[in-house]
């Protein structure tokens, strides 16, 4: 059996459709003959502008996806893998087929002014939900104030016009999706603001045994990307970290082929810092993101993630 017609689900945001639309060139270029359908849904995430914690945190960005494929009304779902848990598996009888070439994982500082992170004065308020985000600025910028913004990167944009806020942080490679590039100010290092875990990765994922699709779409798999992906989230999974725990970190495939993993776990506060970073060189990734965990676990994090409500 071949696919001749791939019906893909994703949120119903601009970002996500954004998304969709690079994969559907990408399947073009590789299966010129294949028909694509977008079949867009409203996610709980996308709906509620309260605390993520409070409806099923991350899970709340993917669950409608899930069960439209479950339910047989799409065949491929894209997802950003930032958005996916990892502390539990994926939903029964769904697999990743492929990790696509990875964008930008950098923080971008959005000032109305063009003023710069290290230039913002006191209690300037950063718009931000993310508490990855606000832990690094307790720790490493005290004097600015986070205020809670929650929507997709247009909503925040004008919540920023709107005064809601000072300045934002957002991801480049979401404001490179809705093309908005114009509104950076600053774009931080990953040295300045760590990455949340799978950042600037979009996952492929599509029902287990559906051969013929999972043989269309895993083509357009990046390696490099599924080494860091695989490394990110097996981390990600042995802290079982959830979506209220400041965790952030990012792995890297050298020209080599060397693969290392730079990891971080916080306090709120963002008083407590704890680091590790390890090199697989050639290695498994799923056992380089193991052993950074069991690193930072030797050094507390256990208690640090298990201290924080959720």
């Amino acid at each position: 059996m071949s696919a001749d017609l791939i019906r893909i689900v994703s949120r119903d945001s601009p970002m996500a459709l954004a998304q969709v639309e690079r994969v559907r060139a990408e399947l073009t270029v590789t299966h010129p003959g294949i028909r694509t359908e977008v079949v867009p849904v409203r996610t709980t995430g996308d709906k509620w502008m309260g605390d993520l914690s409070a409806v099923e945190g991350k899970g709340a960005f993917t669950k409608e996806v899930d069960q439209a494929l479950l339910a047989g009304d799409a065949d491929l779902a894209v997802h950003c893998v930032k958005d996916i848990p990892a502390d539990r598996p994926l939903p029964a009888g769904t697999v990743f087929a492929a990790f696509l070439k990875r964008d930008d994982i950098r923080d971008a500082l959005i000032h109305p002014d063009g003023l710069t992170l290290d230039g913002l004065p006191a209690g300037t308020r950063i718009g931000t939900s993310s508490v990855r985000r606000s832990a690094q600025l307790a720790a490493s910028h005290p004097h600015l104030d986070c205020v809670p913004m929650r929507g997709n990167a247009n909503r925040r944009l004008e919540k920023l016009a709107g005064g809601d806020a000072d300045a934002l942080l957002l991801a480049v490679s979401g404001l490179e999706r809705i093309d908005r590039t114009d509104v950076i100010s600053e774009v931080l290092s990953p040295e300045v603001m760590c990455p949340p875990i799978g950042a600037g990765v979009l996952a492929l994922q599509c029902r287990e045994g559906d051969d013929a699709v999972i043989d269309v779409v895993s083509g357009l798999g990046d390696p490099a990307a599924y080494r860091e992906t695989t490394a990110e989230r097996m981390f990600l999974h042995v802290l079982q970290g959830h979506c209220n725990s400041p965790i952030a970190g990012y792995a890297q495939v050298e020209r080599n082929g060397d693969l290392s993993l730079r990891a971080k776990v916080f306090t709120p506060d963002g008083k407590t810092v704890l680091n590790a970073h390890e090199w697989a060189g050639a290695l498994d990734p799923a056992t380089l993101g193991t052993s950074v965990a069991v690193a930072l676990l030797r050094q507390g994090a256990r208690d640090l993630i298990d201290g924080i409500a959720h």
